[in-house]
């Protein structure tokens, strides 16, 4: 069985990683009360250690009552009754009402098992770096959101990549790590193919997609729908439409869009879900009473948050696919 974990290049001493190694073995009960540790020349021949940092990670154990030593016989795991404290490093994009509701979700999840640290990086690559690079070695678990920041995977590999979970948007760069994350693409086609009845009364599909931080998987699932159905379409970067023609139906990833069609539209006079269409990305409170409703794409973001603390809690290793879904109202 094996017990210690050590890498040169995690920035950590490597008493220090002696210690979290038994400390995470009692915590996973692959080390029981009463069980024999590797003796102390044992360790050093496997990891080149000297025998002076051995004994130190072993001292202290001893100190903490998780093991105590026989003279001419070894260590022995004296105590199991202990709070092994692991540290979360949380990196999220940006905090709104649904990414709180994500955070929520986990930390209930985890359930006081870990110390939680959570960072945002507002898209900005020196702002993920930095923290990147300052956290390294620090965590027992690095949690990240790399949306779909240029280099983000380069960095993300200077982690310990037993260690790393990836969160809400992955890549194929990716791909080795554990992850709990959306499919943009089949997420943005299938809500459409379920609308299409319904899209079929009005005569074009608009797009809002500036791209600076919107998954670009929507686009791809958009062009997919329009070309499979033949609807005329468009995709642009910003709303700047001084007259909504009738017939016309708002695909919107961001809610400060979803004011400003609003806002156009009763300039014009326009009745919404009648004379034009909205359908809104991630669903918030909110949206359940603008304008009678706003129809929605949305994912599960609490069950986002609970499938992550599984995984982490579990050591699980695999890439799960959160479910979305199409929430009907009235805008449509």
């Amino acid at each position: 069985m094996k017990i210690f974990n050590i890498d040169s290049n995690l920035g950590i001493p490597k008493y220090k990683q002696l210690v979290q190694s038994v400390e995470l073995a009692i915590a996973e009960q692959r080390l029981v009360k009463g069980d024999r540790l590797p003796s102390v020349n044992k360790i050093c021949l496997a990891f080149s250690l000297s025998r002076d940092t051995v004994l130190l990670a072993y001292d202290e154990l001893k100190k903490r009552g998780i093991v105590f030593s026989i003279l001419g016989k070894g260590y022995y795991v004296k105590s199991v009754e202990f709070c092994f404290e692991q540290r979360f490093f949380v990196l999220f994009d940006e905090l709104n009402a649904f990414k709180e509701d994500l955070y929520t979700s986990f930390l209930e999840a985890i359930d006081n098992k870990a110390q939680m640290d959570i960072f945002f990086h507002h898209f900005n690559m020196d702002m993920f770096r930095k923290l990147i690079n300052e956290s390294n070695g620090n965590y027992s678990k690095y949690i990240i959101m790399p949306t779909n920041l240029k280099g983000a995977a380069e960095l993300i590999k200077t982690l310990p990549p037993q260690d790393v979970y990836i969160l809400d948007q992955t890549n194929e760069a990716l791909k080795e790590y554990p992850a709990v994350y959306q499919n943009f693409v089949s997420d943005m086609f299938q809500a459409l193919d379920e609308a299409v009845e319904r899209l079929a009364n009005y005569t074009r599909l608009f797009l809002i997609f500036p791209g600076f931080k919107e998954p670009v998987g929507m686009v791809e699932g958009f062009l997919r729908f329009c070309k499979k159905y033949n609807f005329s379409h468009q995709v642009i970067p910003d709303f700047e439409i001084n007259n909504i023609q009738k017939g016309s139906v708002f695909i919107i990833p961001n809610d400060r869009h979803l004011v400003q069609v609003i806002e156009q539209a009763k300039k014009q006079s326009l009745e919404l879900g009648l004379d034009y269409g909205i359908i809104s990305y991630n669903d918030t409170p909110l949206k359940k009473l603008v304008e009678n409703g706003i129809t929605t794409i949305s994912t599960d973001f609490k069950g986002m948050g609970k499938r992550l603390g599984k995984l982490v809690l579990n050591n699980q290793k695999a890439q799960i696919e959160n479910p979305s879904r199409l929430i009907w109202r009235n805008s449509l």
